[in-house]
């Protein structure tokens, strides 16, 4: 368990192992799931896990706006109580999934996103992403506080296209099912992808890059319809405003991003429809983000605006 800063709590450790080995060789390109562990685990708990590399090895997965410091320092240091002197960074490295045996019946939701979702704009280390907010409101809810909120937000993500730079990740479409469709007792997905790969056609020159409303709008249909045929929930959050950024915004993708919103609103194809653009639009200039809820980039809102986007999501979608 994670205490504060580099410390982990006293009493709380646990070695792992994989077929009862405390090492593991992983092959390229595969995953490794470790052996379980007896430990109690609170809901909403911060915990703390170490990886000892016993060579040098290149980094083959990577979640880079981790907004999570981890604590790097040379040797086998994986039981000390405290990494103050580690050298700090702020992504993922190597570790992919945390899995839980819930002590009742539960259900999982999952965010499928990219920086927004990854809560890119917040604070590190503070939880204060909109997923997180949501996972705290439904916890509140005695109704409601066995779903698990997992967030598989991936800064710079699109939904259509795979990673080309600036851009990042698998698209949303070819990695669906291993991030959201194939998740322990997945019940409900919220999506909430696109405005990358708007962005697309003001950064790069590819014709396979100049993506229109109606390719989006494609995309989400493929989305719910994947969704819907595994019997599961999926609603989709509007795209947020984001005129004044210095490289992404152009008025032809403004048109897209307007014209992706009303088919949202109006279409049916979704089970729920999060109107993260009208609660967190400037209402004197609905092209750009509220100054209360912008970061500063005018992109990603602040912790204010993902407190909003979180209390936007109207509970009873869950109930019902």
């Amino acid at each position: 368990m994670h205490a504060s800063g580099a410390r982990i709590r006293a009493g709380t450790d646990h070695l792992l192992s994989f077929a009862g080995q405390p090492a593991v060789a992983i092959q390229a390109g595969a995953s490794v799931l470790s052996d379980p562990v007896d430990m109690a685990v609170p809901a909403l708990a911060d915990l703390a896990i170490s990886l000892y590399l016993p060579g040098k090895v290149a980094v083959s997965s990577v979640h880079g706006s981790g907004m999570e410091t981890a604590f790097i320092m040379p040797g086998d240091v994986g039981a000390s109580l405290d990494l103050a002197a580690a050298k700090q960074d702020d992504s993922r490295y190597f570790l992919t999934d945390v899995e839980v045996v819930p002590d009742r019946p539960a259900q999982t939701l999952v965010v499928l996103g990219d920086s927004i979702a990854d809560g890119v704009g917040s604070g590190n280390d503070r939880n204060a992403r909109w997923p997180d907010l949501l996972a705290a409101r439904l916890q509140a809810n005695p109704a409601l506080a066995s779903i698990a909120v997992i967030n598989a937000g991936i800064a710079g993500n699109r939904l259509l296209s795979d990673a080309v730079e600036p851009f990042v990740g698998p698209s949303a479409l070819s990695r669906l099912q291993r991030d959201a469709l194939d998740k322990p007792g997945v019940r409900w997905i919220l999506v909430h992808e696109g405005i990358n790969d708007i962005a697309t056609a003001t950064l790069l020159r590819r014709p396979q890059d100049q993506v229109k409303a109606a390719q989006l709008i494609e995309g989400m249909k493929t989305v719910a319809a994947r969704a819907h045929a595994q019997g599961i929930r999926i609603g989709v959050g509007t795209l947020l405003p984001y005129e004044g950024t210095k490289q992404f915004y152009s008025a032809a993708a403004e048109t897209e991003r307007q014209a992706v919103n009303a088919w949202i609103r109006t279409s049916g194809a979704f089970d729920a429809v999060l109107d993260f653009d009208l609660a967190l639009r400037d209402p004197a200039h609905p092209g750009r983000l509220r100054p209360t809820f912008d970061s500063g980039d005018h992109l990603h809102p602040n912790e204010a605006g993902y407190r909003l986007m979180a209390e936007t999501i109207d509970l009873n979608i869950f109930e019902r």
